[in-house]
């Protein structure tokens, strides 16, 4: 009888424990891609030559940002000096990823080609390499989004080298969709200029003449 006695009163306090956690539900985390999954122009398959390759390849390598943003937490500006990092608002991949990814879905679809990074490919096939180092990520919330970077197109073939800068800012509305939907924009706005860099050296290659940087969109 003291034994069902004790084990009673040890069974009342978890009991009310359990039932506070019930009324404590964590936060929900939203997760935010760069890419869009709707996107069916991405799928469209690259114009092949003759000889079943595209007519040139792309190599994108990894993209580098500001490490104050280098986190799936949103990093969102207050003002000039001060930051806040948002728990419940996450990339759904580490912000360079999600740049790169939508940067190669863009740019293969301008090009008509494929990205080749860390693949093998075809002898013969000009091969383009495109660097990009995002060097501010700003997330201004109700008021805009802002992607400044320098980029560079290097022709493997003529080592012919086009190295440029552009600064993106997009006005946003309220909401985080929207901060997220304006640095898709200035991603699509640098795939532009990329693919605007690498339609300049092919246009000059094999010439071994200099290249200026194409007009941001």
């Amino acid at each position: 009888m003291t034994f069902r006695f004790l084990s009673l009163r040890a069974t009342v306090p978890a009991l009310a424990l359990a039932a506070a956690l019930a009324g404590c539900a964590s936060p929900v985390s939203h997760f935010y891609t760069l890419s869009p999954s709707d996107d069916a122009a991405r799928t469209r398959p690259a114009a092949a030559s003759k000889d079943g390759n595209p007519a040139s390849l792309i190599e994108l390598a990894p993209v580098d940002v500001p490490p104050q943003v280098a986190k799936a937490q949103f990093v969102v500006q207050t003002d000039a000096n001060q930051v806040r990092v948002l728990e419940q608002e996450r990339w759904a991949s580490m912000p360079g990823d999600e740049i790169r990814r939508a940067l190669s879905g863009d740019l293969t679809q301008q090009l008509n080609t494929i990205d080749v990074y860390g693949s093998p490919h075809p002898a013969g096939v000009p091969v383009y390499r495109v660097s990009v180092n995002v060097q501010r990520f700003e997330s201004w919330p109700a008021s805009h989004a802002l992607i400044d970077a320098v980029w560079s197109v290097r022709s493997l073939d003529s080592q012919t080298v086009m190295t440029c800068r552009s600064v993106l800012n997009e006005p946003v509305g309220d909401g985080y969709q929207a901060l997220v939907a304006g640095h898709r924009r200035a991603v699509d706005a640098l795939s532009q200029a990329i693919a605007g860099g690498v339609r300049a050296l092919q246009g000059e290659h094999g010439k071994g003449k200099p290249v200026s940087c194409p007009v941001s969109p």
